[in-house]
């Protein structure tokens, strides 16, 4: 699969983000299928995934779900109405010590100072990574320090491209197996479904707790098709298969350049090929 063939679309630096999966949602839904009205994301994050969907029109309408506060903080700025703000602010902001302290204490704010809060954590903190205790990068790329992941003129770009797209994309605040459960009996839905690892999940993301075996029990419901992505683990090779599930092994690459595989999950995994 070409990662390259895949644009930046999302304004976070997301740990576990799928831009090495994007390539294998198109062919999921180009291969054999009625059009797509509606892509559901539940666990969106950074939301690689969905914004790809919705640039590239493999569904009528994309529905990103996240839980965490900050991170939901975001994509409501973007999406309902101060999608050009952020972008002017990210934009005039310079990066020094003491500026990025002031933009990430903590007190009463708005939803869009929330946003750019969360935007300079993510692009300082080590990996990403914005769940709580999260370390910051000190010498940075080659020695710049914090100003090295700092791209405002990249940041406000993707954030104004998705402005312009933002009525084919929802948000919704919320549990994502919840919004699954809501979604179940449509026909017209497809799901793109990542939660949060059994390993690493709880060194990454704020929500991190999910009850793996719930997730499995909802998926059996859904009317629409979907697909899983998950770590390779017996326990939920374990879940899939006493599902009736089909279960792949997958090569990816991690940020540190090392190779692992991952668990890939559907009804009918046909169109993966050999």
């Amino acid at each position: 699969m070409n990662v390259a063939s895949v644009p930046m679309r999302s304004p976070f630096r997301y740990p576990g983000g799928k831009t090495w999966f994007v390539p294998y949602i198109r062919r999921w839904l180009r291969s054999d299928r009625s059009t797509v009205r509606e892509f559901i994301e539940p666990f969106a994050g950074g939301a690689i995934v969905g914004l790809t969907v919705a640039f590239e029109g493999l569904a009528e309408r994309v529905t990103l779900v996240e839980l965490d506060e900050d991170i939901a903080a975001v994509w409501q700025t973007i999406l309902n109405g101060d999608g050009e703000w952020l972008a002017d602010r990210i934009v005039s902001f310079q990066v020094s010590g003491e500026s990025v302290r002031t933009a990430v204490a903590k007190g009463r704010r708005s939803l869009r100072e929330r946003a750019f809060a969360t935007i300079v954590r993510n692009r300082i903190s080590r990996g990403g990574i914005l769940a709580p205790g999260a370390g910051v990068m000190k010498l940075g790329e080659n020695g710049k320090g914090l100003a090295s992941r700092w791209y405002p003129e990249t940041l406000c770009r993707r954030i104004l491209d998705i402005v312009r797209l933002r009525d084919r994309i929802h948000f919704v605040q919320g549990n994502g197996i919840a919004a699954m459960e809501a979604n179940a009996g449509r026909t017209d839905a497809a799901y793109f479904i990542d939660p949060p690892y059994t390993r690493a999940g709880r060194r990454l993301y704020r929500h991190s707790e999910i009850d793996h075996g719930r997730l499995f029990d909802v998926v059996d419901i859904l009317r629409g098709d979907f697909l899983i992505t998950y770590d390779a683990t017996d326990h939920i090779r374990g879940l899939a298969e006493a599902h009736g599930l089909e279960v792949r092994e997958v090569p990816m690459k991690t940020t540190h350049h090392s190779h692992k595989t991952e668990l890939v999950i559907g009804r009918s995994l046909d169109w993966l090929g050999e």
